[in-house]
C-alpha cells in the first residue's frame, strides 16, 4: 500500500489534498490533530495530521510457484480487506454531508443542530474535526450522546478561563450598562431583590435615565417594593453627593441611561457621569434577541470599560443561544447572568459553565431507536 502524511488547518481541506493526490479510493489509516506552542504560550495554530494510503496490492514477481503466490495473496485476511472497504466507504460517504463541510452522515444531526444555534462556522469546523477524530481512532459509529459530550468537552475547553458566576459583593458600586431595550431596569430589579432575599443586603438605586419618565417610574417601583433609597443623578458632581449620602448601604445599583450606544457620543457621556473606581463591579447587559453583529458594535463601543462579565436577557425570547458562546470566546468576557422572562425576582440565572452548557445542548435529539 502507497502511503502518505498530509496536514492542513482543518478536515475537509486535508480530505482536498487526499483526493487530488490518491483519488476516491483513498483510505485514512489514521489522524490526530496537533497544536503549535506558539508565541508565549498564545496563539496556538491547530493542524489535522492524517495518514492517508492507497490500496494497491500485488502479487510480486518472485520464480515462486504459481501455489506459493497464492498462499501469499491470501495471506491477506479477510477481516483487513473488509476494515480497508469500510475505511473506503466513509471516506466517500464524506462529500454528502448536509451542513456543507465533508463529514460522514453520523455527524449531520449534531452538526446541524449548531448551525442552526447559530455558533461560529470557524468553532462548528473545530467540533467536526474532533468528532472526524474520534471517529477514526474508534473504528466505529459514534452514539449522539457521545458526541454531545465530546461537543460539550471541547466548548468547556474554550471556556474556561472567562469567568462566571454573579454579583461578588466584594465591590459596592453596580454598574450596568447597555442599549436601549435590553430590559436594564428589570434585571437590575431581580439582582437587587435576590441581594435582599437571599444576602440580606441593604441595597439602593441610582439612575442617570433622565431621558425616559418611564424608566425612573419603573426603578421608583421596585425601591418601594424592596424599601430601598433611590436617587437621580444629573452629572458627576451629584454621583458624588449620592455615593456619600448611601455611605451606610452595602450594594448600590446604577442603572445607567439605555441610549444607542452605536453612537461614539452616548458612551463619552457615559465615560465623564460615572465613576469606575476600584469599589464598583461592571456588567454589560445585551438582548439574545438581537442580531450578533449589533451586539458586537456594542461590545467594541464599551472595550475601553472595566467589563469582566455579560448579562444576557430574554432567552425565553429566542430559539438559537449560539451567539452567548460567540461573544464570550470572541471578547473574553465572562457571563453572570441570563434572564428568561418578566418575573422579578424568579426569571434570572446566575451562570455556571456546565448549566450554560447543558442549556445549549438541551436541544440535541436523542438517538433515534432502530
Amino acid at each position: 500500500m502507497k502511503t502518505k502524511k498530509y496536514s492542513a488547518s482543518t478536515m475537509p481541506e486535508v480530505m482536498k489534498l487526499i483526493r487530488k493526490d490518491l483519488g476516491e479510493d483513498a483510505v485514512i489509516l489514521n489522524s490526530k490533530v496537533l497544536y503549535s506552542k506558539g508565541f508565549l504560550g498564545l496563539f496556538k495554530k491547530k493542524t489535522i495530521e492524517v495518514l492517508a494510503g492507497m490500496d494497491s496490492v500485488e502479487a510480486p514477481v518472485t520464480p515462486r510457484t504459481p501455489s506459493t503466490q497464492i498462499v501469499k495473496n491470501d495471506s491477506i485476511s479477510t477481516e483487513i480487506k473488509k476494515e480497508l472497504e469500510d475505511l473506503k466507504k466513509m471516506v466517500k460517504s464524506i462529500k454528502h454531508s448536509q451542513v456543507g463541510t465533508e463529514f460522514p452522515e453520523e455527524f449531520n444531526i449534531i452538526l446541524n443542530y449548531l448551525a442552526d444555534q447559530e455558533l461560529e462556522e470557524e468553532l462548528i469546523t473545530t467540533i467536526s474535526d474532533e468528532l472526524f477524530v474520534h471517529l477514526n481512532n474508534s473504528k466505529t459509529r459514534i452514539p449522539i450522546e457521545v458526541q454531545k459530550e465530546i461537543v460539550q468537552n471541547l466548548l468547556i475547553a474554550k471556556l474556561q478561563e472567562v469567568p462566571f458566576g454573579g454579583i461578588s459583593y466584594s465591590k459596592k458600586f453596580i454598574n450596568v450598562l447597555g442599549p436601549t431595550g435590553v430590559g436594564k431596569t428589570t434585571t437590575i430589579a431581580k439582582m437587587a431583590a435576590r441581594a435582599v432575599l437571599e444576602k440580606k443586603k441593604k441595597v439602593g438605586f441610582i439612575t442617570t435615565d433622565t431621558y425616559r419618565i418611564a424608566a425612573i417610574e419603573q426603578l421608583k417601583t421596585y425601591a418601594g417594593l424592596l424599601q430601598a433609597p433611590m436617587e437621580i443623578i444629573y452629572n458627576e458632581h451629584d454621583l458624588q453627593e449620592v455615593m456619600r449620602k448611601f455611605e451606610n448601604l452595602d450594594v448600590v445599583f446604577i442603572d445607567t441611561a439605555g441610549r444607542n450606544y452605536k453612537e461614539i457620543k452616548f458612551v463619552q457621556d457615559l465615560q465623564k457621569l460615572i465613576n469606575f473606581e476600584e469599589n464598583t463591579e461592571t456588567f454589560l447587559v445585551l438582548s439574545t434577541t438581537s442580531k450578533q453583529i449589533d451586539m458586537e458594535v456594542i461590545i467594541e463601543q464599551f472595550q475601553g470599560f472595566p467589563i469582566e462579565k455579560f448579562i444576557f436577557t430574554k432567552i425565553d425570547e429566542t430559539n438559537s443561544i449560539g451567539a452567548i458562546i460567540n461573544l464570550m470566546i470572541k471578547y473574553k468576557k465572562g457571563l453572570a447572568y441570563y434572564t428568561d422572562g418578566q418575573e422579578v425576582p424568579e426569571d434570572i440565572v446566575e451562570a455556571s459553565l456546565i448549566d450554560l452548557l447543558n442549556l445549549f445542548l438541551k436541544g440535541i435529539p436523542h438517538e433515534r431507536s432502530s
